[in-house]
């Protein structure tokens, strides 16, 4: 399967390289060169590029689309263009290609407003049975997470007008080697860097039409459910914040 990947070079493309490298016909594309050993064809520019995001697409089966903003605090103008004008920009893309799926990469910002002073930090511990499953209208909590949201939307208009298959997720704290320490909220949405690549990889090999999953491990403290990602795409996560408490 040949999969174009972009933001390569951030902590979800790395991640996602880091397992599966060999396991797919990679292009790949980011502001920067991920590098001399980048496992696949390599494009450098903008997703806002329009015939370099078309060039980029040309003849890939799937897209796994990262990139963007990243920044929790990002302005109105730099999600309007990197996130949400991007996002639109590589779906369409891929639509006038033929492309069968995407994975979009959308974030727990897009409900971080979910998280209000009545329930934190209850909702970061064990014994707690609140849940967000991916049903639930988004209620983001700063611009980028309304930018997430726009994602996920325009994915609903890609798979409804296109047939597209689109899994977004809402991915959590991203750490490499262990969860966050002395941070409960970090912890209870931690997601591995195996774990990570495995979820992109069930998004790529899974059948389905449109749908919202949690990206976390496998973790004793969670609010997002799990539950979803394992019945629609056979996530299996192996890792858990509680084993490094």
């Amino acid at each position: 399967m040949k999969v174009l990947l972009t933001g390569a070079s951030g902590h979800v493309g790395q991640a996602i390289l880091g397992d599966l490298a060999d396991e797919y016909e990679w292009r790949l594309l980011d502001l920067e060169h991920p590098g001399h050993d980048a496992p696949g064809e390599v494009f450098v520019g903008s997703v806002t590029d329009e015939e370099l995001v078309a060039e980029a697409v040309e003849g890939v089966d799937a897209v796994i689309h990262l990139a963007g903003d990243p920044r929790p605090e990002a302005g109105w103008d730099s999600v309007l263009e990197n996130n949400i004008n991007g996002t639109y920009v590589v779906f369409k893309a891929a639509a006038d290609e033929g492309v069968g799926r995407i994975a979009f990469a959308s974030s727990n910002h897009a409900v971080g407003a979910f998280e209000t002073e009545g329930l934190i930090p209850d909702i970061y511990r064990t014994d707690s049975t609140f849940r967000l499953d991916g049903s639930e209208l988004p209620r983001p909590g700063n611009l980028y997470g309304v930018s997430k949201a726009t994602g996920e939307l325009l994915g609903r208009w890609l798979h409804d007008t296109f047939e597209t298959s689109v899994a977004c997720v809402r991915i959590g704290n991203l750490t490499k080697d262990h969860p966050p320490k002395d941070y409960e909220r970090g912890q209870a949405m931690w997601l591995s860097y195996p774990d990570c690549a495995h979820l992109f990889d069930r998004c790529l090999q899974a059948s389905y039409g449109y749908l919202i999953v949690y990206g976390i491990s496998n973790n004793d403290r969670r609010y997002y459910s799990l539950e979803p990602a394992r019945t629609m795409l056979g996530y299996q996560p192996q890792d858990n914040s509680a084993e490094f408490e």
